[in-house]
């Protein structure tokens, strides 16, 4: 296999037969490419090489479960990979559209060691990746993807003899009644589902009218231009869109998820936005009566709240902090035996005997219709307003290059690491300590914090803050942690701020 090349010029005769792979889509715990500009389809046959050879590397049996997001061009690109695998000797089970945890659903459902999930996720339009893993529920994480990216990179990609193709049907249906089971709601809970158009919109309607939910729809049209906005609960467009249709139809809540449908969304019956760190303390409350002395697992853009609520305190919950990232999260779930893992972007975590320890949009739906179930007489916005108010910004993403990040990152890391050392204060408060585990996540005197790290999917970096006293305080503290990112003159604008 010859090197692919970091660059080729569209609509030339190198483009349609050279491999074309820019480096920096290699990325922490999955790939993701501008498509056409930074991969083409040779380059998705050079990448499916790469994987079925690293298969093979790490003696995994030669059997890979493939699906597709509801994107135009997803299916191009899946069987561009698809060419690539049966090349290096895989026996490919092709799954079909799916959703993420649909496919990773397939490896256990069909007995096979290893998934590759074509989707750009949550990113918009014009973006394609794919995320993939080798021992379930796990999927590929730092060591893994920087393996695959030289195996692809360098060349070294192995054909072999064996390669196969066959596509199964059914496993959408299996997945389903997986989900729901025999559950029904004994409540009357009327739903706003959101899916923005995209993939989930296949499968989240016909789940909740399964449970005897009465769904109120929201862009649940399968259209892969997404005409109204690019499915990403956790964006505020789509979480105001969600809260919007919750006042006009009276709902009891709303439920929204991403383009691949491995994260959710919430917004109460008041219309207002739950972020998914929060909804993640109202569910280990309702979890830990069930399963007590259980640990959560929570990614350093959460709330304190796993570690300092009383409730949770009274119950014997164990919290461990750690790094954000789909691949991180399952795997310190796993590692530490948690219940379950919440990050604050919408995947959620939910391991035996609740879920499989894959983070799934559809299984964080059907648990919280019933935790509501378990608590008839009570609101979402009850379950919301019981928990200590804390104020909290949503995750806002200032550009920052990918080839850029990393080094911008450790560089902010240092300076807020020397104010530390010197005694300093953000908002006016004494910094008690600063946790890098993932970034930096400034602790202050009271436990508000504020949190710096580089976005593992796209050129930016992340920034939230939370304070338990005021929203005064929480403007303080992002001004004095934004006016430290100032001093990196290669940081730009945010995508959304408060």
């Amino acid at each position: 296999m010859t090197k692919p090349l970091p660059e080729v010029s569209p609509n030339t005769w190198s483009f349609l037969r050279d491999a074309m792979i820019k480096p920096t889509g290699f990325r922490e715990y999955d790939a993701r490419w501008k498509y056409p500009d930074e991969i083409n389809l040779p380059g998705m046959t050079a990448l499916g090489l790469g994987l079925g050879t690293q298969m093979h590397r790490r003696g995994i049996a030669p059997v890979i479960a493939v699906g597709n997001d509801y994107r135009d061009y997803s299916l191009a690109i899946k069987n561009a990979l698809m060419l690539g695998l049966m090349q290096a000797g895989i026996q490919v089970r092709d799954i079909g559209p799916a959703l993420s945890p649909m496919a990773y659903f397939a490896q256990f459902h069909l007995d096979v060691p290893a998934v590759a999930m074509v989707t750009a996720s949550h990113n918009p339009n014009g973006w394609t990746g794919v995320k993939m893993g080798f021992e379930r529920p796990l999927t590929h994480g730092p060591d893994e993807m920087a393996e695959l990216r030289d195996i692809v990179l360098n060349g070294d990609g192995q054909p072999r003899s064996g390669g196969s193709y066959e596509f199964v049907d059914g496993v959408r249906e299996a997945y389903i009644d997986d989900l729901v089971g025999d559950f029904r709601v004994s409540r009357p809970l009327k739903v706003v589902c959101a899916t923005g158009n995209g993939t989930a919109s296949a499968f989240a309607p016909e789940i909740f009218q399964r449970m005897g939910v009465e769904v109120v729809p929201s862009h649940n049209t399968l259209d892969y231009t997404f005409p109204h906005y690019n499915p990403n609960p956790e964006a505020m467009e789509m979480l105001h869109d969600m809260a919007d249709t919750v006042r006009a139809s009276g709902a009891d809540l709303a439920l929204g998820f991403d383009g691949d449908g491995d994260r959710c969304g919430v917004v109460d019956d008041e219309g207002k936005e739950i972020f998914a760190d929060k909804v993640g303390v109202i569910m280990a409350r309702d979890l830990a009566k069930l399963h007590p002395g259980a640990t959560f697992v929570a990614d350093v853009k959460s709330t304190g709240l796993f570690a300092s609520d009383p409730e949770l305190q009274a119950l014997g919950v164990k919290a461990d902090y750690w790094k954000t990232g789909h691949s991180h999260m399952k795997r310190r779930v796993k590692e530490i035996g948690a219940l379950a893992g919440f990050e604050k972007s919408g995947h959620y975590f939910l391991a035996e005997p609740i879920g499989r320890g894959y983070d799934c949009g559809m299984r964080v739906a059907v648990e919280i219709c019933k935790l509501m179930d378990r608590n008839p007489g009570n609101s979402m916005s009850d379950l919301r307003k019981a928990l200590p108010k804390t104020y909290s910004t949503p995750t806002m993403s200032p550009y920052c290059a990918d080839t850029e990040k990393y080094e911008v990152l450790k560089r902010l890391v240092s300076k807020l690491e020397a104010r530390t050392a010197e005694g300093g204060s953000i908002a006016g408060r004494k910094i008690a300590q600063v946790v890098t585990v993932n970034g930096a996540r400034v602790i202050l005197d009271n436990g508000a914090w504020g949190l710096v790290r580089a976005s593992s999917n796209t050129p930016n970096l992340v920034v939230v803050c939370e304070s338990p006293e005021s929203d005064a305080e929480l403007r303080a503290i992002f001004s004095d942690i934004d006016a430290v990112i100032r001093t990196e003159p290669l940081v730009g604008d945010y995508d959304q701020t408060i």
